[in-house]
């Protein structure tokens, strides 16, 4: 076993190397200037869609599964998981504050990153043989890359990558472990018991496609980000005084090596790069090709606003979400202590709040619970393409039986696995995003009589 976990950690390092945070910052950086950083352009216009697709002022008539909202909250019920607390716990508790500087600069760019996906897989998506929307990826590399045999490869490395990432890591086991290792250690709740009813609750939802999903996650994003956001807000403002500090602390750490101190073992840049680069896309998803997968069901017809849309996803789940969580932790001083993941998180929210345990145990099971419900549609669209419509049921029937057993047996390498095999998926995404991005570009800034439907294939 020791063994098998220094490979494990080995491999994650490699990675999320270098090379790695190359390749997802530089394709963030690519497309922000193929789109004239459309993050900052368009920041306005994105808080302005949020509320109007809010409002479902959308046409009924356009071709698409759920509304543009139902969509992004999909998507977000997917992205504002438990990476959004066991992930930036991980990632202070191990790399110290200056993580969560390249978790900002990641999501930075993952906005631009979200954007070309999101419009891609609008403008590529094809209708299922039962009538139903599908995008993602595995279409627009396929339909959209110039040479179309390489493009056919690349989308069936993603769609086997990210088949195996939705089961085994990721959207399923790594949610329902870290669930159930919150109740057991907040309530004493058995794992199994943890493990039944989450099967039973996803179970209830998935089995009725991404129709229900949508309508479930519409309801349930709202009030879990504004109950854990709430509940930080609470904490920052009794503390506010000492916010300027800790945010110093964030971005001195992040060119600083950061010296031992309790039960911190220290860490060098290096390691403050690589956790928050990992965890940044562990979180927000940008660069994954998991998100658009969500925004291809949309009822929409113009790539651009869905593009536009998505950029609130990024934005909500790391500069709003994950922000609170590493301000209350590092307010707390819990990150000296050499506690991790959510048991880093539970102290620091308990630390300075009465039930600030509960709090956390409440919002991991609606963060670890929405999640479970957009990746079952991950999956099942990666699925999908390889095999056809007629393995849905059987695999969403494995996705339950692999929730249960995610949270009965112990996965001490868990995280690790889970940003392996988003790394693993997310390569040949990034690859089509790079070979894709000019038409992302044309579209950004396609006039009316030279709209969308005019721009095909990469040159």
């Amino acid at each position: 076993m020791d063994g098998f976990t220094q490979f494990v950690l080995g491999l994650e390092r490699f990675m999320y190397s270098t090379w790695f945070v190359v390749l997802l910052l530089g394709t963030g950086i690519l497309l922000s200037l193929r789109t004239r950083f459309i993050q900052f352009r368009k920041l306005a216009a994105s808080w302005k869609r949020i509320v109007q697709a809010a409002l479902h002022k959308d046409s009924d008539l356009k071709e698409g599964d759920i509304t543009p909202f139902q969509a992004l909250s999909t998507a977000l019920a997917a992205t504002v998981g438990l990476g959004n607390i066991a992930g930036v716990a991980t990632a202070i508790a191990l790399g110290g504050p200056g993580a969560v500087f390249w978790m900002w600069l990641t999501a930075v760019f993952g906005m631009a990153t979200i954007y070309g996906e999101a419009m891609l897989a609008i403008k590529f998506r094809s209708v299922a043989p039962d009538g139903s929307m599908s995008g993602g990826p595995m279409h627009y590399i396929s339909k959209g890359m110039k040479n179309s045999r390489f493009g056919r490869i690349l989308a069936a490395v993603f769609a086997v990558t990210g088949s195996m990432a939705c089961l085994l890591s990721t959207g399923c086991m790594m949610q329902s472990n870290s669930i159930a290792l919150s109740f057991n250690n907040s309530f004493g709740m058995p794992y199994w018991v943890s493990g039944l009813l989450l099967a039973l609750l996803t179970g209830a939802v998935t089995l009725g496609g991404i129709k229900r999903i949508g309508v479930v996650a519409e309801k349930l994003v709202p009030l879990m980000i504004f109950i854990f956001v709430g509940s930080s807000l609470f904490i920052i403002f009794r503390h506010i005084g000492e916010v300027p500090g800790k945010l110093a602390l964030i971005v001195r750490s992040a060119f600083n090596p950061v010296a031992a101190t309790g039960g911190f073992a220290g860490a060098t840049v290096m390691a403050a790069m690589q956790l928050g680069v990992s965890r940044g896309a562990l979180s927000n998803e940008a660069g994954l090709g998991s998100s658009p997968i969500a925004h291809g069901a949309a009822k929409e017809d113009d790539p651009n606003r869905q593009g536009i849309l998505a950029m609130n996803g990024v934005f909500i789940d790391t500069i709003v979400v994950c922000t609170m969580t590493a301000l209350v932790i590092l307010i707390s001083g819990e990150w000296t202590s050499g506690l991790t993941s959510t048991d880093l998180a539970s102290a620091a929210f308990e630390h300075v709040i009465p039930y600030g345990r509960l709090i956390v145990a409440i919002c991991a099971l609606l963060f670890g619970f929405t999640t479970l419900l957009g990746w079952s549609y991950y999956g099942e669209q990666c699925i999908q393409y390889m095999l056809g419509l007629k393995v849905i049921r059987i695999y969403r029937s494995i996705f339950i039986i692999f929730i249960f057993t995610g949270a009965v047996i112990k996965l001490e390498l868990v995280w690790s696995i889970g940003t392996i095999a988003n790394a693993c998926m997310a390569l040949p995404n990034l690859v089509g995003l790079v070979a894709l991005s000019g038409v992302v570009g044309a579209i950004a800034f396609a006039r009316k009589g030279n709209g969308p439907e005019n721009v095909s294939r990469a040159e």
